[in-house]
């Protein structure tokens, strides 16, 4: 059974799916969570705190997600592939990890405003961790690159750090412009996953070639 917490933040989500972040109602919310107001405002201080919250969440589900398919007993190239497959399988699926993995926040999305200097520190732990920020596009991907290196490091390859942000970088692309659909409409979610084949094969040649740049780490 989910916290009130997180019963809370299943609700903001689920708002979201209907209105713009501007129109939920914090009393919505608690209602649909089956909690008070107050019990709330206890937890976010403010619908800002809830939006970072909310924000904060969803980057720790998607690393969280980036560790399950590393813990999978498969080939490094696999293993690659999948962490690439899930970026843009969940991002196709969560847009509040869409926009942050890409920058791109509309007017429909809670926009993760830091906390004003000088405001009092949060009494819950969870909430004093959201108020501190959430990370940029190029920090989180720079966290499950280095989650993908770490797993993958005993593959002995030296250039492994450089092999994993080059096919994260390449499942961004993904996210950025999905594919489309025959008709030449934009692509449902579940759609925006590369196939298999495609995706293992381009992180194949990865590994295989020297991905040397000017550039070896994200900006």
């Amino acid at each position: 059974m989910p916290t009130a917490r997180e019963a809370l933040l299943n609700a903001a989500l689920a708002a979201l799916g209907g209105l713009p972040w501007s129109a939920v109602r914090m009393v919505d919310v608690a209602s649909a969570a089956g909690v008070s107001r107050q019990t709330l405002y206890n937890e976010f201080g403010s619908k800002e705190g809830l939006a970072r919250a909310l924000v904060r969440r969803e980057a720790d589900v998607y690393l969280q997600g980036v560790d399950q398919v590393l813990a999978r007993p498969v080939p490094p190239v696999r293993s690659l592939a999948a962490v690439a497959e899930w970026t843009v399988a969940a991002a196709g699926a969560r847009p509040v990890l869409r926009a942050l993995l890409t920058g791109s926040w509309g007017e429909r999305l809670p926009t993760p405003r830091p906390a004003r200097a000088g405001a009092r520190a949060s009494a819950v732990p969870a909430q004093r961790r959201a108020d501190a920020g959430v990370p940029s596009p190029a920090d989180l991907l720079g966290l499950a690159r280095d989650r993908a290196a770490k797993a993958l490091a005993e593959s002995g390859r030296e250039d492994v750090l450089r092999s994993c942000e080059v096919a994260l970088r390449l499942a961004l692309s993904y996210v950025v412009a999905p594919a489309s659909a025959a008709d030449g409409q934009r692509a449902e979610p579940e759609s925006w996953r590369p196939t298999t084949p495609t995706i293992t094969s381009v992180i194949e040649t990865i590994f295989k070639v020297d991905t040397t740049s000017p550039r070896k780490t994200m900006p």
